[in-house]
């Protein structure tokens, strides 16, 4: 059970942390190349209409005024309006919009990684040194060298173009029509008791979900094995092992436990990285994450757009980070101490 005081000093740990990033995402769309009142009025407006736009947006405005008005705009979750990407549109909503794709993405790539990438780091280092051993590890090696710009449209070839199983792109099939209630697009097929529809976004999501679940089963994989390797060989596993008790108990009973440390940490970094915006993957299928949001909004200059996207990464960066700390302290309460 993890104490309240471990938590809330975690808690205020991450404070810190966004004030910190929320400082540098001003700093540098400052200090970057290019006008936003330009961006919004065109680059074809007049130098009056232009110093309009830049007044109304406060610009004209001394910097530390601006960086003051920024955190309280931040603290608020006002983020203004886009100027490129949705003209007018408040960039709360735009993120509300793509953010839960980002995350469906994510998880069932967590979860495909885990299945896999668990029991075969496991099975590995139990048979260390053998042909199973061996393979898992190619395969693991094979899995993290590969780039997913080149394994994402060898699948496509593979599974869309020759055995016409798989669709190539997006989220669900254009036939279908379903309301979004909760942004992902599995929940809310079942939620709408559409069983076609939701056989289609399977099968449409199927593809990126293997992309990036095979990278995320390789780094799995060989952080487990590393892992179980070291702890097999402890003292407390002979003892275990002397007093009569089965492998595969003490293996998972006293084994597995320890050994999952590290994972977490491996885990956390990973899935923090996919909740960052998978940003390949979604470009390969064509689905408009926050990933590819973030992208199109640098390339067209839309300030508040990066801005937001940027502070969002930073949180959820920092509650993944905390649940690996949560999940340390359960795993070994020493850890809090």
């Amino acid at each position: 059970m993890v104490s309240k005081q471990f938590l809330v000093k975690r808690l205020l740990l991450l404070f810190p942390v966004l004030f910190g990033v929320a400082t540098v995402v001003f700093a540098i769309l400052h200090l970057s190349p290019g006008d936003p009142a330009v961006t919004i009025a065109g680059e074809r407006a007049s130098q009056e209409f232009i110093n309009e736009v830049r007044s109304d947006l406060g610009l004209d405005d001394p910097l530390w005024q601006q960086y003051v008005r920024f955190l309280g705009d931040v603290v608020a979750l006002d983020f203004g309006q886009s100027y490129q990407i949705q003209r007018g549109t408040p960039v709360s909503r735009i993120l509300a919009n793509r953010l839960p794709i980002t995350i469906e993405l994510a998880l069932l790539g967590e979860i495909a990684g885990l299945l896999f990438g668990l029991p075969l780091g496991i099975l590995s280092a139990v048979r260390q040194d053998t042909w199973t051993d061996h393979l898992t590890r190619v395969g693991a090696l094979s899995g993290i060298s590969i780039p997913i710009y080149w394994s994402g449209p060898l699948l496509i070839l593979l599974f869309a173009q020759f055995l016409g199983l798989l669709p190539t792109s997006g989220r669900i099939g254009s036939a279908y029509f379903v309301e979004t209630q909760t942004g992902f697009i599995l929940v809310d097929t079942l939620l709408a008791g559409n069983v076609a529809a939701f056989r289609s976004a399977v099968t449409h999501l199927a593809l990126p979900v293997i992309v990036l679940g095979i990278y995320q089963m390789a780094l799995i994989s060989r952080m487990m094995r590393s892992s179980m390797v070291e702890v097999i060989r402890q003292d407390y596993m002979r003892t275990a092992r002397a007093k009569g008790q089965g492998e595969k108990i003490t293996i998972m009973k006293h084994g597995l436990r320890n050994a999952f440390i590290p994972v977490i940490t491996v885990i956390g970094i990973q899935f923090g990285s996919l909740l960052g915006g998978a940003v390949l993957t979604e470009t390969v299928f064509e689905i408009n994450g926050i990933g590819t949001l973030l992208v199109d909004a640098i390339s067209r200059s839309d300030y508040p757009v990066v801005q937001a996207t940027v502070l969002v990464f930073a949180v959820l960066y920092t509650l993944v980070n905390l649940g690996v700390d949560v999940t340390y302290s359960v795993l070994d309460p020493r850890i809090e101490q």
